[in-house]
């Protein structure tokens, strides 16, 4: 818990969970900074720059930062990597001297900080996964339950309950597809120094017996990583764009399932609300209040991440020549934020649907009220193909569809089956009980159950069938 005597961000306890949090420490980026400097030790001892004795005193201390140390020198060299491998070399009294051999900062910063973009994103994938399998869940169950559908946010023609959540259900698929894209690809700087052209590390292996393109690729494999063929002094930053498109993608779909939610909450629709509990508040002055509280931080959490790729893109368009710091600053809180915003929309959302209520008795009444004018469309089709004239009965039903929408608006009941079945024009084509069943909208849903089945079953094979997405060589390892 943080000391609340001091300002701390809301993603510190509030929002996001504390794996996502511990994957963003200090502590942990440290960490890794370390286990990239013995991954580049590794490779130099493999080439004889550096003794198995130094290598293993690299080796021994990798994991024991000391972030209150390495805090205390930055204060002295306003450099938190170079106080960073002062700290970790006091700590090595036969390798420290050869720690960051050869190497710039960002060869350092860079490779980590995609050791952990992976790392937040394989967590992000899993809890995707569930959400995508909760869906699939709802779109099976209410596959055939009719309900009112709305364009414009007015009345339309009846969808299913199912197919609607499966509205949602494939755009998390779209969202999955495209974070496992971004994961696979995702590259980093490599080793290749100051201006990424390697001249430090070729200086290093004139005499080793190898290039330095090898001396690199060891050390890569030792990190498990793939890196750009060609970089400045870092990786390059449209790779962050990238990534945040691909996390405010995500964050899009959720926001659009919550907004529906909140709409057909309120007491106008009331088909649908989010999970309320026994000891729950909803407005410290109108005790009776039941607010979509969770969808509303959905999307007010979304809609923050939405602006977050302009910052990256605007790193990435101004990285000038072969680097400028000015990124520096705000990537220490963009791209962190990010996932830790979208850990929190993922485990909201999944709290909201698997609570979720239903409520079959609202969505009846809208049914009832508004569903007999969408069916009006089925009338018309069967009394032109029982010999009618289709522009003619289209006028006996506009007409008779306005004394209805009249009385609905008024607060009365739908009368339009009533006048429509009481009808000359078309009950000398149809029976009025078969006008009576035409009208019925439960019944006019079209292939909505179907494709959303098939749009269930389609999604659970592609999260089934997939494998972890992975760059190659070692796995992070366990934080």
């Amino acid at each position: 818990m943080p000391d609340h005597d001091l300002y701390a961000s809301p993603f510190s306890w509030r929002y996001g969970g504390d794996a996502m949090r511990r994957v963003f420490s200090e502590h942990h980026r440290r960490r890794l900074w370390r286990r990239v400097w013995t991954a580049l030790a590794r490779a130099q001892a493999s080439v004889g720059l550096i003794s198995p004795d130094q290598l293993a005193d690299i080796e021994v201390h990798a994991d024991a930062v000391r972030l209150d140390r390495s805090l205390e020198i930055e204060r002295v060299t306003r450099h938190d990597v170079m106080a960073e491998i002062q700290a970790f070399a006091e700590q090595c009294p036969i390798g420290g001297g050869v720690i960051h051999l050869g190497a710039t900062s960002m060869d350092v910063v860079d490779n980590a900080e995609i050791l952990r973009q992976r790392e937040g994103l394989d967590l992000i994938l899993a809890e995707l996964r569930t959400l995508l399998e909760t869906f699939a869940d709802l779109t099976e169950s209410y596959a055939d339950a009719p309900v009112m559908g709305y364009t414009h946010i007015q009345p339309a023609e009846p969808t299913t309950l199912g197919y609607r959540f499966a509205q949602t259900l494939q755009d998390l698929l779209m969202d999955w597809d495209e974070l496992r894209r971004v994961r696979a690809n995702l590259r980093g700087k490599g080793f290749k120094g100051a201006t990424g052209t390697m001249a430090s590390y070729g200086q290093l292996v004139q005499d080793a017996g190898v290039d330095a393109d090898e001396l690199e690729r060891r050390a890569l494999v030792e990190l498990g990583l793939e890196a750009f063929p060609v970089t400045t002094q870092t990786y390059p930053r449209k790779q962050d764009w990238l990534l945040l498109n691909a996390l405010a993608g995500l964050a899009q779909t959720l926001y659009r399932f919550a907004f529906d939610l909140r709409i057909l909450q309120s007491p106008v629709f009331g088909e649908l609300s989010e999970p309320f509990g026994q000891g729950q508040v909803g407005s410290s002055a109108m005790p009776f209040k039941r607010n979509p509280i969770t969808a509303e931080k959905i999307d007010s959490l979304a809609r923050y991440v939405a602006g977050l790729p302009a910052t990256a893109w605007h790193n990435a368009a101004h990285n000038l020549l072969e680097r400028t710091l000015d990124d520096s600053a705000n990537r220490r809180v963009i791209i962190p934020n990010a996932f830790l915003a979208v850990d929190e929309l993922l485990r909201a959302t999944e709290r909201i649907v698997r609570g979720l209520n239903v409520w079959p008795g609202a969505i009846q009444r809208n049914l009832d009220a508004y569903g007999v004018f969408a069916a009006s469309e089925r009338l018309l089709m069967e009394g032109v193909k029982a010999g009618g004239d289709r522009q003619q009965l289209h006028e006996v039903i506009r007409t008779c569809s306005l004394t209805a929408w009249a009385a609905v608006q008024q607060g009365g009941p739908n009368p339009l089956a009533d006048l429509l079945a009481s009808e000359p024009a078309l009950t000398h084509l149809l029976p009025p009980e078969r006008i009576r069943a035409l009208l019925d909208a439960g019944g006019y849903v079209g292939q909505a159950p179907q494709r959303a089945r098939a749009l269930a079953r389609s999604v659970r094979s592609a999260i089934d069938h997939s494998n972890p997405p992975s760059a190659g060589g070692r796995q992070s390892p366990e934080i």
